[in-house]
């Protein structure tokens, strides 16, 4: 920083006589190389907790923020920007610096460059709280998340759970140096739980402690509660937001999206509610329906949900996520993910020839070969469950590509982790579809990320796209998932190493659509939710996040969740993770990919012109077009939310 600091200070003295090779471009240089220090400083603070390394992750944090805002209030910096874009120079850059000098612009602005005085004080003393908030938010939900378990020593208490269950929590148990059995609150021992146990107290007992963490309820109430923080997280970006002159903080987030007003984002959640929330209420009563008539006079309780509905599966298509396990060993799956890759864009992912330092012994590293056969790009997978480990999937930005000053081109790597069960004694790690959709997810983001062909890094890969399109490529990725001609290639037993069988194959597809009526509106209700609460300084002292999410509980969904339930509290996406006005992007989104597979469905499934479209028109633009004309582009019309729709079953 001291070095970037240094070098700012001789660039502000040629401000007024700014151009992009002896402006722009030593600016990037310096920024770059820091932006890849500090990304790996916090993926490791992700990934492999520990008490030191999060006192040095939150002293560093606290220099980073300083250091950002200083270079986001610079007003030498600024002007030397404004200077080549009101400059001739301006039409002689090609789109992508063109593009890097507007985002700066606008950047700038959206980083109080010009406030004044207290304000301009005060706005940079916000930024640095809110980033010491989001990493105390993160830090307590996985503090929260590892701080309980339920262990259990009687085998008729795991009634109802499968074999993969039942040996992980083995595991757990005696890595713990205990007798029995321990379930833990990660995805990988509590969703398994929740849908096959038949002991209900036992559910309850661990919807409880999972839907209360770091919260003031619950079994560990008040240890890590995240109520303080969210409450001054959303008051400083309201007040933040007011001092650029914006009425309410989702007017200051959209400036950067596709949809530009509240009013579209509102408009676009409201008709996806009208047209689905029947379908949900259908589901829901199906699901009562069904219980009542196994078990007489039996309330459905939230925490019986993914229990009956499991049930409710395995009776109506004979089949369960338990059932495909076997078939998709993680290291098939990765072989045929990649090969599937290689048929659409031209691509071949093979492991690296040398692997580097890693933080675990369980992270694997990869190279991509472009259809020259060279080198274009890398990444990190970490795809395992474990305690110290934040939860959840994402990509991150290790390194991005980049043409350095000395005309040499910098190799992108990606960071993609995962949290799956790992293997269990002799077993490879058993992934179930849902799995397999979250691994395809993730590398679709890796793919915007490393396969961009922009060689300025504030606009190459994922950097520059609006938030509301830089799911595309990961959802588009996940269809398929579902197609006979990618199953082929990515599942294999295990044991006998049989394809997936046809029958099993049209099990899987026939329950795709199961329960997609309450699956969309779940998501609406989170969508809405975050709307709301980045939208209510017309409510403020009046309404508490807990007042505003149960009147869109009212308003949107059709289950209502006991009164402990404390979703918000471990809601990283909107508090942590980058997506605050922002949770509308997935369905934004989802209709984008669902329209554009459309052309795969017309064309062939590894058609290998669509292919080829897909990666010179979306992945290798990098944020410099418009997301809008780049789908028309691939498309050749406009998006449309009907094909979404009826891939869900939704379609009226």
């Amino acid at each position: 920083m001291a070095e970037n600091r240094a070098q700012i200070k001789a660039l502000e003295s040629v401000s007024n006589q700014a151009n992009w090779n002896d402006f722009v471009a030593p600016l990037d240089h310096i920024e770059e190389r820091l932006g890849r220090l500090w990304a790996t400083v916090s993926h490791l603070n992700a990934v492999c907790d520990s008490e030191d390394l999060r006192r040095a992750y939150e002293a560093a944090l606290e220099k980073w923020t300083t250091y950002q805002t200083e270079v986001s209030q610079n007003r030498d910096l600024f002007a030397g920007f404004k200077r080549i874009e009101e400059s001739r120079e301006l039409d002689s850059l090609d789109l992508a610096k063109q593009k890097t000098v507007g985002n700066a612009i606008r950047d700038f602005r959206l980083g109080g460059v010009e406030l004044e005085g207290a304000a301009r004080q005060r706005f940079a003393d916000i930024a640095t709280e809110l980033a010491a908030l989001s990493n105390r938010f993160e830090q307590n939900l996985l503090d929260a998340t590892d701080g309980w378990h339920l262990d259990l020593t009687e085998e008729v208490d795991l009634e109802g759970l499968p074999e993969s269950s039942r040996a992980l929590a083995l595991q757990a148990a005696k890595l713990a140096g205990i007798e029995g059995w321990r379930f833990t609150l990660q995805a990988s021992a509590f969703i398994p739980f929740m849908m096959f146990s038949s002991r209900r107290e036992l559910r309850r007992k661990m919807y409880h402690a999972y839907t209360t963490r770091a919260s003031d309820c619950g079994p560990n109430a008040g240890e890590w509660d995240n109520s303080v923080v969210m409450d001054r997280i959303l008051e400083l970006r309201s007040e933040q937001a007011v001092l650029l002159g914006y009425d309410q903080y989702v007017d200051y987030a959209l400036v950067t999206r596709m949809a530009t007003t509240s009013s579209t984002v509102q408009n676009f959640l409201d008709d996806l509610v009208q047209r689905t929330r029947s379908y949900a209420r259908k589901d829901l009563e199906e699901l009562a329906k069904f219980a009542a008539q196994e078990e007489p006079n039996t309330k459905l309780e939230v925490w019986d949900l993914p229990y009956w509905s499991e049930r409710l599966r395995q009776s109506r298509y004979k089949f369960s996520q338990e059932e495909v396990r076997p078939f998709f060993p993680l290291p098939r799956v990765l072989e045929g993910m990649f090969e599937v890759a290689r048929k659409l864009f031209g691509i071949v992912v093979r492991p690296a020839a040398s692997k580097p330092q890693v933080w675990h012994p369980d992270a694997m590293f990869f190279e991509i070969l472009d259809d020259t056969e060279n080198v274009c790009a890398q990444f990190y997978l970490d795809v395992y469950a474990r305690a110290n480990k934040r939860g959840g999937a994402w990509m991150a930005d290790c390194i991005g590509r980049y043409r350095k000053l000395d005309g040499s081109l910098q190799t992108p790597v990606a960071l993609l982790t995962c949290n799956f069960a790992p293997p269990v004694d002799d077993k490879p790690s058993l992934l179930t579809h849902e799995d397999v959709l979250t691994l395809f997810h993730e590398f679709g983001h890796g793919l915007h990320h490393m396969l961009t062909k922009v060689d300025e890094p504030a606009v190459a890969g994922i950097n520059g796209v609006p938030w509301d399109a830089v799911e595309l490529p990961s959802q588009f990725l996940e269809n398929w998932c579902w197609e006979s001609a990618a199953l082929d290639l990515i599942s294999e037993h295990f044991e006998s190493g049989e394809r997936l069988p046809a029958e099993l194959l049209q099990k899987l597809r026939d329950a795709r659509n199961f329960q997609s009526g309450l699956r969309m509106v779940r998501q609406l209700e989170f969508s809405v939710f975050d709307l709301r609460l980045h939208s209510r300084l017309e409510n403020k002292g009046k309404q508490s996040i807990q007042d505003v999410l149960d009147k869109v509980r009212r308003d949107v969904a059709v289950v209502q969740p006991p009164s402990f339930n404390r979703f918000q509290h471990s809601f990283s996406h909107i508090f942590a993770g980058g997506y605050a006005a922002g949770y509308y992007s997935y369905k934004w989104a989802e209709v984008l990919s669902a329209d554009a597979f459309g052309r795969f469905e017309e064309q062939g499934l590894f058609d290998r012109d669509s292919g080829r479209a897909f990666l010179t028109e979306i992945l290798e633009q990098g944020g410099v077009r418009d997301p809008l004309a780049m789908f028309v582009a691939f498309r050749g019309r406009k998006p449309s939310v009907d094909t979404l729709l009826r891939h869900l079953g939704l379609a009226g």
